[in-house]
């Protein structure tokens, strides 16, 4: 079992971004949606949600438009996580999904996600069908009484907390204080309520839909949450939690106020699941720490890896647990975690809920529980290139004695350490990770690999 990427000319591994107004255009919307209709055919039912991005009404009515201009019925469930939407198009059995999202780019940016009927973004194969669509412009277009109809869900956002507040305990977050900053996106309607469902007390920062995002930009950093640290620290929360522009990822600080790596965040909440589930699997991207690996072992947990990118990993999961395994927690060294008790995507809001659960059953503060992690140094560089996959080609020689996995650039293992040497999809760059848990022995196998590449480098 191996999901190979394929290339495509307009989407991404998570959907298709732009400009708003250059590249990212009701025009443009409006192919989309009509390519994805055709697809689908008349009389099935969609889901439309869209992020808080001023241009996100313009998009989102240029959508269904098309949707319905193909004789697709929509429902319209307005300002939404990305997960609440999947979750949706899953649960109320819809025909698919589509997403206005930009995610965590800055916010002169939108974009399009594509769901599938199973609540996963669309695969490779189905979106280079639909791109085949849009440039031949073959769309299906409903005669007169075939058009579509739209309706709204206002339930929408309910419907989606009370599903992880399922997850939980009643009451399990009973005097832990929690601070959230869902970065003025779509999460401010649904993490804080989340969160106090379950007991917590929760204080709030940049709480307010604007798509201007006056607080911070959308990916969350260090520095774009200060203020966040500040105010966990201020109210002496247990730890704080941030998420990007459509919330499908969380990003923790501890209870110093201390930025957590995404790898961290998925070694935690993954040992929360194996403790929970011994012997089970744990499915990741071959960028992701071996730390996840690590953890997963004290739990008698083996990690099967995937090409880099959520959709394959939830894809792997799924075809895992067809063929009987115990999958007990997915995710990426990105803040990116899937739960398949829950859905298979990546679910911002179920993180914070999940960690708010670990931390609940420990005695001592997130950093200690941290603390008490493996130790591992990753390095991680880019560099710009046009010849990203010769130089994968040429290194394949050069650690041709090293045990070698190619589905996604080429990850070697040497030692202790591995490396990862992968081009980019979108840009004229190469990526190289180094990891080891001797952060000696990592940094030479970077330096030795940089040395080796660099006739090929710009």
């Amino acid at each position: 079992m191996a999901f190979e990427k394929r290339e495509k000319k307009y989407f991404g591994t998570n959907g298709v971004r732009g400009v708003t107004g250059v590249d990212m255009t009701p025009v443009f919307a409006l192919s989309v949606a009509e390519a994805f209709g055709t697809m689908l055919g008349e009389g099935k039912k969609v889901g439309v949600g869209r992020d808080t991005r001023t241009s996100g009404p313009a998009l989102s009515s240029a959508v269904r438009s098309g949707l319905m201009a193909c004789g697709c019925d929509v429902v319209d469930f307005d300002v939404i996580p990305t997960p609440g939407l999947q979750y949706l198009v899953l649960n109320h059995k819809l025909d698919g999904g589509v997403m206005i999202t930009a995610s965590h780019n800055p916010p002169e940016y939108n974009g399009i996600k594509i769901i599938e009927a199973d609540g996963t973004e669309m695969g490779d194969e189905r979106t280079l069908e639909l791109e085949e669509l849009m440039i031949q412009k073959g769309f299906a277009v409903s005669a007169w009484d075939k058009v579509g109809e739209c309706t709204e869900e206002p339930l929408a956002r309910k419907l989606y907390i009370d599903s992880i507040v399922a997850q939980f305990p009643k009451d399990c977050g009973k005097g832990i204080t929690i601070v959230v900053d869902p970065g003025n996106g779509p999460a401010a309607a649904t993490t804080p309520e989340i969160l106090r469902r379950l007991g917590c007390n929760v204080h709030t920062i940049n709480a307010e839909f604007n798509g201007l995002f006056p607080g911070r930009l959308p990916e969350p950093s260090p520095e774009g949450l200060a203020n966040l640290s500040a105010l966990v620290q201020a109210t002496g929360a247990a730890f704080g939690v941030a998420h990007d522009g459509d919330a499908d990822r969380a990003i923790f600080v501890d209870e110093n106020g201390t930025f957590m790596d995404g790898n961290i965040t998925f070694a935690l909440l993954a040992s929360y699941f194996c403790e929970k589930n011994p012997g089970g699997t744990i499915v990741t991207p071959v960028s992701t720490s071996g730390i996840v690996e690590e953890v997963g072992k004290k739990y008698s947990c083996t990690t099967t890896y995937t090409v880099v990118g959520s959709i394959y990993v939830a894809r792997t999961m799924r075809e895992l647990i067809a063929n009987g395994e115990n999958v007990v927690i997915g995710g990426e060294g990105n803040g990116g975690i899937i739960y398949p008790n829950h859905q298979f995507c990546r679910d911002g809001g179920m993180s914070a809920a999940t960690m708010l659960g670990f931390v609940a059953g420990k005695t001592e503060p997130l950093s200690k529980l941290i603390a008490e992690l493996p130790s591992f140094t990753m390095y991680q560089e880019k560099r710009k290139t046009a010849q990203a996959k010769e130089i994968v080609i040429h290194m394949k020689t050069y650690f041709a004695d090293c045990p070698i996995d190619d589905r996604d650039g080429m990850r070697i293992t040497r030692g202790g350490a591995w490396a990862l040497i992968r081009p980019s999809g979108t840009e004229p760059l190469v990526r190289v990770f180094a990891e080891s848990q001797d952060p000696a022995e990592a940094k030479t196998l970077l330096d030795e690999i940089f040395a080796e590449i660099k006739p090929y480098l710009e």
